[in-house]
């Protein structure tokens, strides 16, 4: 049960203050249980920089999609969807939830001021490559948004804080970056904010 009240607390809360922080490096430690613990204030000596913020001032501000229970609850409504889109791209289920409530915050006709458009918040280019003809229909949106998380999956070799600076920043810019995450205000804030929501979703569906 501990487990329960200390995800909410440190992994949603810090990580909203840190997606509101104009420059703020994320520290990390994994408890004695084997849970990951972010924020961009430790507490304790335990805490390790694990992303450093840019020192540019020219970084791109990060979008902020408010991360509390009535998101996560709002984004419930696609479960069924979601859990069809990841078993079809042998992607977990939490992972594409976690992607889906900080990209649209459970909203199906998002659309950010780059373009991207609707729950996985897929850019146009993402949208066509994957045959989606209605991007703003939830089936459609979650399974090209899962199918491109297993297509970055395989590429970086599973390892889930490129996978999702590909997301966030496109392969490109990873790979122009030798292999890891670009120093973009935006990508740097939003890696920690997923794993943090999807360490969460993982340890509720384990019963934790």
């Amino acid at each position: 049960m501990a487990g329960r009240t200390i995800l909410p607390t440190l992994l949603v809360a810090a990580l909203l203050l840190v997606a509101r922080t104009a420059a703020a490096d994320i520290f990390s430690y994994t408890d004695e249980r084997g849970v990951i613990h972010y924020t961009n204030v430790p507490s304790d000596s335990r805490y390790q920089v694990v992303l450093a913020a840019p020192r540019n001032e020219d970084a791109r501000p990060a979008p902020i999609v408010p991360i509390n229970e009535t998101v996560l609850q709002k984004a419930e409504r696609y479960a069924p969807l979601i859990e069809e889109a990841a078993r079809a791209s042998s992607i977990e289920p939490a992972l594409v939830r976690a992607v889906l409530v900080v990209e649209s915050g459970g909203d199906p006709k998002a659309l950010s001021p780059r373009g991207a458009r609707g729950l996985m918040q897929l850019m146009p280019e993402t949208a066509k490559r994957y045959g989606v003809s209605n991007v703003f229909d939830p089936q459609q949106n979650i399974s090209a948004g899962s199918r491109y998380l297993r297509d970055l999956s395989d590429r970086y070799r599973n390892d889930l804080q490129l996978v999702l600076a590909a997301y966030n920043a496109g392969p490109t810019a990873v790979d122009q970056h030798g292999g890891s995450i670009p120093p973009l205000k935006e990508t740097l804030d939003y890696v920690p904010r997923v794993l943090g929501i999807y360490h969460h979703l993982r340890d509720l569906a384990h019963g934790e």
